[in-house]
């Protein structure tokens, strides 16, 4: 009875197995896209697309990037490939720490940069995917997906300099790479 029992549940059991193993790979392997898609969305709604948009410093209500931190200021770049590639500006500040990040359409970090590493100097950087190029003498970066975001984070150490931080950092700029 056991054994017959056993027998007749052993492939609806493996069939359960299979299904429950692909459904758990498909979830990993979707769940960056989405959550990069939502972000892109609601970011989006700042500044739009290929456009930098500049947020007021982050408060107990913000959410428009994750987990944002209070003594940041964060601009961020919705930029989308498929018209050409992107250029993106990160101007420099008069605080003591800022940096451009790019995070590709998979969650994944495709450039980093802060100011010690510029030395200061504005990081300008082209954006492109597969089959594209950027203008000679640019700092390409190679964007799998073809979309994601560029974040420019600024330490605010006294939130009383924020109107000379927010004024610095409006010469940051993102958009489509004029022909």
């Amino acid at each position: 009875m056991i054994r017959t029992t056993i027998q007749a549940w052993r492939w609806p059991l493996l069939l359960g197995l299979i299904v429950a193993a692909i459904a758990w790979q498909a979830t990993l392997r979707r769940t960056p896209y989405v959550l990069m898609s939502a972000a892109e969305k609601r970011l989006g709604k700042m500044g739009g697309v290929n456009q930098m948009a500049h947020g007021p410093l982050a408060d107990s209500a913000s959410r428009a990037v994750v987990r944002p931190s209070p003594d940041l200021a964060y601009s961020t770049c919705v930029f989308d490939l498929s018209n050409g590639p992107v250029t993106v500006t990160a101007a420099p500040v008069p605080a003591r720490y800022w940096s451009l990040s790019v995070f590709d359409a998979r969650t994944d970090v495709a450039f980093v940069r802060n100011n010690v590493e510029s030395q200061g100097a504005p990081i300008r950087i082209v954006l492109i995917r597969d089959g594209q190029t950027a203008p000679p003498g640019t700092t390409a970066v190679l964007v799998p997906g073809g979309h994601g975001i560029a974040l420019i984070r600024i330490l605010v150490d006294d939130r009383a300099r924020f109107a000379m931080v927010d004024q610095a950092r409006r010469a940051s700029c993102c958009g489509p790479v004029a022909p």
